[in-house]
C-alpha cells in the first residue's frame, strides 16, 4: 500500500467511524446498525485492490474495536473487515475505474451479508450470544437493507476520493497505478515493435540507368 493512500484512508475511516458511532448508532433502528465503515472499506478496496483493501479493513476494524462504546472482543471486527476488504479488492474493476451502480450494489450486498454472518460466527466462537436473542435472519435482512440504502451515497464518494488523493505522483509517472507496473512501457514496446516488425522495401538503383525527368 503506497504512502499517498494512508492520509486519505485515515480521514475516510475516521469520518466513517464518527458517523457510525455518533449518528447511526444512536438512531435505535430495528435490527442491525448501518455499517458505514463497511461501505468505506468496500469503496477503498475497489480502488486499491486486495492488499490495500485488506490493510484498510484491518485498520478500520481495529479502530472500531477500540472505540467506545465497543462491547465485543478486540480484533473481532478487525478480522471481519480485513476479510471483506480483501474480497472486495479482488472484485476491483479494470484499472480501478468506477463500477456501474448495479455492480457496486451487488458488491455491497454480498459484503453486507457475508460480514454479518461472519461477525455472528466469530461471536459464537468467543461466547457472544447476542445474535441469538435478536435473531440472525433479522440482522442479515436489516443490515442488507440499510447498507444498500446508504451505498449509492457513500461508496461513489469514497472511490472518488481514493482515486483522486490516493495516487503517488512519482510512481504514477513511471507506471499505471491501477493497471499494474510496467503497462506503459509494455504498450510503448508493443507499438514500436509493431511499427518496426513489418518488411522494409528499399528502391535499388540499377547501375548505368539514370532516372528520366
Amino acid at each position: 500500500m503506497r504512502l499517498a493512500r494512508i492520509p486519505v484512508s485515515a480521514v475516510l475511516i475516521l469520518l466513517g467511524l464518527i458517523l457510525q458511532v455518533s449518528v447511526f448508532g444512536r438512531l435505535q433502528l430495528p435490527g442491525a446498525t448501518p455499517d458505514i465503515l463497511l461501505l468505506v472499506v468496500v469503496g477503498l478496496a475497489m480502488v486499491y485492490g486486495p492488499t490495500g483493501g485488506c490493510l484498510v479493513g484491518f485498520s478500520a476494524g481495529l479502530l472500531a474495536d477500540l472505540a467506545p462504546p465497543s462491547d465485543h472482543a478486540i480484533g473481532r471486527y478487525a478480522l471481519v473487515l480485513c476479510l471483506m476488504g480483501y474480497a472486495a479488492g479482488l472484485l476491483r474493476s479494470e484499472y480501478g475505474r468506477q463500477r456501474s451502480v448495479f455492480g457496486s450494489l451487488l458488491v455491497v450486498g454480498a459484503a453486507s451479508i457475508a460480514s454479518t454472518l461472519l461477525y455472528a460466527t466469530v461471536g459464537a466462537l468467543v461466547g457472544d450470544t447476542a445474535a441469538r436473542h435478536v435473531g440472525l435472519g433479522g440482522l442479515v435482512i436489516s443490515a442488507l437493507l440499510y447498507d444498500l440504502l446508504l451505498a449509492p451515497f457513500v461508496v461513489p464518494l469514497v472511490m472518488m476520493f481514493g482515486r483522486r488523493f490516493g495516487r503517488d505522483p512519482v510512481a504514477a509517472a513511471s507506471d499505471d497505478d491501477e493497471g499494474g507496473p510496467g503497462l506503459g512501457s509494455l504498450a510503448r514496446y508493443r507499438t514500436t515493435r509493431d511499427i518496426s516488425s513489418g518488411p522494409s522495401y528499399k528502391k535499388r538503383r540499377v547501375p548505368g540507368f539514370a532516372r528520366r525527368p
